[in-house]
């Protein structure tokens, strides 16, 4: 590989919310970035998920951007089928000569593992789980929501706040501070009024996401039933985050796992106290690593070890993301 100052790598890493862009040279320079909405398929449609990522390309100082390699990690690429229809559209689009797809998991788990194997477990707008075993297998959870078993995501803390402040309200469940922080959210006074404007569409249910983090605030302020909501959260991260090491034959190993997504970076000792102790007592030796550098590092860093790059370009990579992340 022969470095340039040419963008080498087009690093995407598409949450449901946000996408990051970097476009890196073959040195492990940042040449140019980019911050816009999502361009998950399962958010807003293949085209558009196009249209978005040519617009970010052009804030981030070019229509095309002539890298050698697009390495897309995005929400949404969940099954083979998901990865065969990116590809084909990104391709088509012509962003880069050639195009990796990944899920936006494989990128927080190359930016927060020090070794290249590892497992790694995202609780954002939506939970995942993924993980990259010693022999380079990669391996994934279905993670398509409740159809596929899963809980822990925004949404499901959401509506479990929700749930929780119309139950303590009308006698069904314990009284809860979530009974006036939950309404007052949504500008209104009573939990049912919140029920209300979900089922008459005045709000919607995306909104119900952007109460996670009025959970954390009343579990720390001693809410036993928002505790419950955050405990319910770390215990689900833990068991899937052991499922995946048994399924990988590393459950009595010293592999990394990774914590990442808005959810877990919570400022809230108790949560990550409680994952710790539920994970470890099915992985003894594992190693807890909380991801503080931005996701999209990883899908760059996936890039470069694509390319062939040195070590010296993923260690300039690193520094500059976490420089920039500080």
């Amino acid at each position: 590989m022969t470095p340039s100052n040419a963008a080498a790598v087009l690093a995407i890493d598409g949450g449901n919310s946000k996408t990051d862009l970097l476009l890196v040279d073959g040195y492990g320079r940042v040449i140019g970035s980019a911050r816009g909405p999502t361009i998950s398929h399962q958010q807003v449609g293949v085209a558009e998920g196009v249209r978005r990522l040519r617009a970010l390309l052009a804030t981030a100082g070019r229509h095309n951007a002539g890298a050698d390699l697009a390495v897309l990690c995005v929400a949404g690429a969940d099954l083979p089928s998901d990865v065969r229809l990116l590809r084909t559209a990104f391709t088509a689009a012509g962003v880069a000569n050639r195009i990796d797809v990944r899920n936006d998991t494989f990128a927080a788990l190359r930016a927060g593992t020090q070794r290249p194997w590892g497992i790694a477990v995202i609780s954002g707008a939506g939970i995942n789980c993924a993980g990259i075993g010693p022999d380079g297998r990669s391996y994934m959870m279905p993670a398509l929501g409740d159809i596929s078993g899963d809980w822990g995501g925004g949404g499901d803390v959401g509506m479990a706040a929700l749930a929780a402040a119309v139950r303590g309200r009308d006698g069904r469940g314990p009284r809860t501070v979530l009974e006036r922080l939950v309404p007052a959210h949504f500008g209104v006074h009573q939990p049912l009024a919140v029920v209300r404007g979900l089922y008459s569409g005045r709000f919607h249910r995306d909104e119900v996401r952007q109460l996670a983090p009025v959970v954390f605030e009343a579990a720390r302020g001693g809410d036993g039933a928002a505790r419950s909501i955050i405990d319910r959260l770390a215990d689900e991260l833990a068991t899937m985050a052991a499922a995946m090491a048994r399924r990988m034959h590393l459950a009595r190993s010293d592999v990394e796992i990774v914590l990442a997504g808005g959810l877990v970076n919570a400022d809230d000792a108790a949560f990550h106290t409680r994952f710790s102790t539920a994970l470890h007592r099915a992985v003894p030796r594992g190693v807890v690593r909380v991801l503080s550098a931005p996701p999209v590092l990883g899908a760059g860093l996936i890039g470069l070890d694509l390319i062939g790059a040195t070590d010296a370009a993923k260690h300039r990579l690193t520094r500059a993301c976490e420089t920039a992340n500080a």
